[in-house]
């Protein structure tokens, strides 16, 4: 099966409310995009992402209250 990657040149990038103000634990998470849930490392903004699927990622911050 052939690899599709998302296109995230227009992506709205924003820090996670979870990340910490120190410098460090910095993650992004991208709006924007129907069903999916692009995050990265604020770090390391040309490194790749990972993309989930909008309702895994609901159920993952909703599993982190």
């Amino acid at each position: 099966m052939p690899s599709r990657r998302a296109d995230l040149t227009s992506a709205t990038w924003r820090k996670s409310s979870h990340s910490n103000s120190d410098g460090g634990n910095c993650v992004e998470v991208a709006d924007g995009l129907p069903g999916l849930v692009p995050v990265r490392d604020s770090k390391q903004q040309e490194g790749s992402a990972v993309i989930f699927a909008a309702p895994a990622w609901t159920a993952f911050v909703n599993d982190m209250h």
